[in-house]
């Protein structure tokens, strides 16, 4: 069966390279490609790249080299049917039959790519007419150089009736594919003639990634309604898919991994002219799952910049929420907030570029922008209104679909409510704490006595000084574990710049052994920490792993060695939320001795000796902690 070349041609649009490879390989972005080690032969160091730009795989090893298609026939054993079949169902699509009715329909689809070209070049060739010269002014007094005219192909619609039918047709196309192209609107009266669409606007062509014009935006000028009119759903253009100036910032996206997202076209013009070539916008609406997924194929972290008012900020947190179901490891929105009346455009007009790029630097990620909307309002004194918010963040964070990220989502809101609660109490009784001096002075002594705090905070780095260890002495558990190890902050600044060295180095070389990579760390200036924390895992004879931490043994199995990682970070998660709850209980002590706070003081104080316990008796990387004890 004979596949339409359009359908192939948005199949290739809608799914890349990189997202079918990465399903078998583990890739590392550099710059505009992907590496990684060839699933086609063995080999222990990368030479196998995928390049989304171009479309295509090649491993310079063994010269496997193909596209998406090509990697799901050689890989999954399909024959060109059945890959097609595959990516069509990921992409969300249906393979057409091949009749002489479809083959029509790809003629006449490849045709309206010749009528919209015609259609822009008529708008461009309008502006710089006597009808087109308020358009012209209208760009000039915008700001725009002729250059970035020229760039954006932008032109002038004029009120001329049948202005633009009688130019088409004079070049041979015909009414009805103007009408499909949704640049002349048909009447339901069959005795009234077809009109054109646009009339007295400035015209802003839309492309798709390649750069063909499908569709059109255009701004009135003057009092008219409505302000913006966007072509309509052809069958070149759907508007949920479609990212304005894509084309224009592809290639700036990809060197730089990083693309902004503003509201608008004369946003995404004014920031190219201003030195952000790597700017597009959502065409008129918030950002559709489409559009977030086509924005991750050009950076991890997008930038959504839009305007400091109200709306702009309702749009920022619609995107927000659009993207948490379909958040992963690595993969995220930042947000970008403007000054209070300001969008790109005048920012740049008004204080120029540097301006700009400090608004851009101060960034902030997803998990704090939905903070700072779930905490509006709320009162963090009274336990009504935290509970409120803590149903708040959690009815975000349930969104998200990735069991991961879900978690550390979670626990990143909940370590930030404990800290806002916190910060807040203690300015509040600043001037309680004055007059309760003395009593917190004597009281204060007995309590670092009786408190293991000091002890939670040897086992905490013992516990961070297991979960390096096994990675060092087992790099190949690095694809089980990395992610988590990432996301970690070790209380020990050694030990955590060492984890930063360690996940570095493993990932620039997926195929290091434990002797290259400690080689590596040697190398590169950490002989110390690395001796120091080895050595704390040898008996004084050397040689032998001592007590519980056995599963740290280099001939080990590898189930075995993910069995004590797991234990350990469990451990070390749950430890890390009791020490938050036992400094918190031991501030309110401070505040105020009643039996209430003290009596939960205790028996906190009791659970965390009972962590110990059950520490010192685990054996050979097992350890046990009945989640009865925490939750009673």
């Amino acid at each position: 069966m004979a596949i339409p070349p359009g359908f192939l041609d948005e199949l290739r649009n809608r799914i890349s390279v990189s997202e079918i490879v990465g399903k078998r390989v583990k890739l590392i972005k550099k710059g505009r490609e992907h590496s990684g080690l060839c699933p086609f032969h063995n080999e222990k160091s990368p030479s196998f790249t995928v390049n989304d730009d171009k479309g295509f795989y090649h491993c310079f090893g063994c010269g496997a080299h193909g596209s998406a298609l090509d990697f799901l026939m050689n890989t999954e054993g399909l024959n060109f049917p059945e890959a097609v079949e595959r990516l069509a169902v990921q992409a969300g699509m249906e393979v057409p039959q091949d009749t002489p009715e479809q083959r029509e329909r790809v003629e006449r689809r490849n045709t309206l790519y010749d009528v919209m070209e015609a259609a822009c070049a008529y708008y461009e060739k309008m502006l710089r007419m006597p009808e087109g010269r308020i358009g012209l002014s209208y760009f000039r007094e915008r700001g725009l150089s002729e250059e970035t005219i020229k760039h954006f192909r932008l032109g002038y619609s004029p009120n001329i009736p049948g202005g633009l039918k009688a130019a088409l047709t004079r070049q041979g196309i015909e009414e009805s594919l103007m009408i499909e192209a949704g640049l002349l609107i048909q009447p339901d009266d069959p005795n009234r003639k077809a009109y054109e669409r646009f009339r007295e606007r400035v015209m802003f062509p839309i492309t798709d990634r390649r750069g063909k014009v499908i569709a059109f935006g255009g701004r009135i000028l003057g009092d008219g309604k409505p302000k913006y009119l966007n072509s309509p759903d052809t069958p070149l253009f759907h508007k949920g898919t479609i990212l304005y100036g894509l084309a224009q910032a592809r290639e700036e996206a990809y060197k730089k991994n990083k693309i902004i997202v503003t509201e608008g076209y004369m946003d995404v013009i004014a920031l190219a002219q201003g030195g952000f070539p790597n700017a597009v916008a959502p065409l008129g609406t918030a950002l559709t799952e489409d559009q977030i997924q086509l924005l991750w194929k050009m950076s991890k972290t997008p930038l959504l910049c839009f305007d400091g008012d109200a709306a702009g900020q309702r749009a920022a947190l619609r995107g927000a929420e659009r993207a948490l179901p379909h958040l992963k490891a690595g993969y995220s929105l930042h947000f970008v907030h403007l000054p209070a009346g300001e969008d790109p455009d005048s920012l740049i007009q008004n204080e120029g570029r540097a301006a700009m790029q400090s608004v851009l630097d101060s960034a902030i990620p997803l998990s704090e922008l939905l903070w700072r909307t779930c905490v509006e309002g709320i009162n963090l004194e009274t336990a009504e209104d935290r509970a409120v918010l803590d149903d708040n963040l959690k009815k975000h964070a349930f969104q998200i679909q990735d069991e991961s990220v879900r978690n550390h989502f979670i626990s990143a809101l909940k370590d930030r409510m404990w800290k806002e609660i916190r910060a807040k109490k203690d300015t509040n009784s600043f001037q309680k704490r004055r007059d309760w001096k003395n009593i917190e002075k004597n009281h204060h002594t007995h309590l670092e006595a009786k408190s293991s705090l000091n002890t939670k905070i040897d086992a905490q780095k013992w516990r961070e000084s297991l979960l390096i260890a096994a990675v060092i002495l087992h790099p190949h558990v690095m694809d089980e574990v990395g992610e988590r190890l990432g996301l970690l902050i070790f209380q020990s600044d050694s030990l955590d710049k060492l984890r930063q060295e360690v996940l570095k180095t493993v990932d620039g070389d997926l195929g290091l052994d434990s002797p290259s990579l400690q080689s590596l760390l040697r190398k590169n200036g950490f002989s110390e920490p690395l001796d120091d924390l080895l050595g704390k895992f040898h008996a004084p004879n050397g040689g032998r792993f001592i007590g519980h931490e056995t599963f740290l043994h280099p001939d080990r199995p590898i189930e075995d060695v993910l069995r004590g990682w797991e234990d350990a970070y469990r451990l070390y998660m749950q430890e890390r939320d009791l020490a938050a709850e036992f400094k918190e209980l031991k501030r309110r002590l401070k505040e105020e001795m009643s039996p209430q706070v003290l009596s939960q003081f205790q028996a906190l104080q009791k659970l965390m000796g009972k962590v110990d316990t059950d520490e010192t008796e685990a054996q050979n990387g097992s350890y046990k902690l009945n989640e009865e004890d925490l939750f009673d």
